[in-house]
């Protein structure tokens, strides 16, 4: 299923953590890749964790964070995909869990029951990541055919400068089949 434009429909999901403040780099490269893009943040991302008006300006679509009235047209066409990144510890396990409480949470649910594709980067310490909870909804999430990067703590190394986020590789996640 596509947009009413030739062009596939991306759903960009946000999380709030420190490395959001880069997510234009994954609305660029999708858009080079000929994806439309529409963006969805979690509601502590939306309190400074992106430039909301800069990504904005680059969709030509308003960033979306709460729910809309059934009065309301919907703002997005449906996903043809959906990338979720940067992807933080509580969205996760909400997700994980079913816990639709937030916009991002409940679009991700329901694209999941829908059969959309959808790339995961998460981004979560590791003293959260061998929490097992998380543990349980990394398996459950993989169950479900959600298709993850490779973990980014956005610690450093002794002696080493922080990695960078491989925002482009949600993208790569999804052209897999």
């Amino acid at each position: 299923m596509t947009s009413q434009s030739s062009k596939p429909f991306l759903y960009v999901v946000v999380c709030a953590a420190g490395i959001a403040a880069g997510v234009g780099e994954l609305v660029a490269a999708a858009q080079e890749r000929q994806w439309e893009v529409g963006v969805i943040a979690t509601p502590v991302a939306m309190g400074g964790f992106f430039d909301v008006e800069a990504v904005e300006s680059m969709t030509g679509r308003p960033v979306r964070s709460a729910w809309r009235s059934p009065a309301d047209p919907r703002p997005f066409p449906p996903p043809d995909a959906v990338a979720v990144a940067p992807a933080t510890f509580n969205t996760l396990n909400k997700w994980a869990g079913g816990l639709a409480d937030t916009l991002a949470v409940g679009t991700l649910c329901e694209a999941a029951g829908l059969g959309v594709p959808i790339a995961v980067l998460p981004c979560v310490n590791d003293a959260l990541a061998a929490h097992p909870a998380y543990q349980d909804s990394l398996i459950r999430l993989r169950g479900m055919g959600v298709r993850f990067g490779e973990p980014y703590s956005g610690g450093t190394q002794r002696g080493a400068s922080r990695k960078e986020f491989a925002w482009g590789h949600a993208l790569k996640l999804l052209e897999r089949r």
